[in-house]
């Protein structure tokens, strides 16, 4: 498995409940493009529309070595689940106010490019301060561990 790209910023913004692994539907050019690593999830969203869902505002960068017939970059791409799943995700997304967001693009072992896709909560600003005192605190028991040890 080869990761191609990584959502750095969800595990900051959003509190991860469950992963999905999904096929994507995509064009020549974007397969090119994707493999070479030019994705950008900036503001990138998943949303179920007519049994189907769509992924939203993910960038990938038009191929240099195509000529005219280069994709859009933001276009909506569709995501490929099994209709079991699909359903189940949006009544999740219903009744307990949850979203969906892409973590990360990668290369499978059959040579498919696929998305990770999480179920997530929002997280509030008090929620990350909170987070980030919880890491720092825990890095300095960690070095004040090692010094002791020496």
């Amino acid at each position: 498995m080869t990761i191609l790209a990584r959502n750095k910023k969800a595990t900051h913004d959003y509190e991860i409940i469950e992963t999905f692994e999904a096929g994507i539907s995509l064009l020549g050019t974007e397969v090119k493009s994707s493999k070479a690593g030019k994705i950008n999830f900036k503001d990138s969203f998943c949303k179920i529309e007519n049994g189907e869902l769509i992924l939203y505002n993910i960038h990938i960068s038009p191929y240099s070595g195509a000529s005219i017939f280069n994709h859009d970059p933001e276009r909506p791409r569709k995501l490929l689940l099994h209709k079991k799943e699909i359903r189940r995700l949006q009544s999740k997304v219903k009744q307990e106010g949850l979203t969906i967001i892409p973590l990360e693009f990668y290369v499978n072992n059959k040579g498919l490019i696929k998305v990770k896709i999480a179920l997530a909560k929002g997280l509030r600003k008090y929620d990350k301060r909170e987070k980030i005192a919880e890491r720092e605190y825990e890095r300095r028991i960690r070095k004040q561990q090692k010094y002791e040890n020496i």
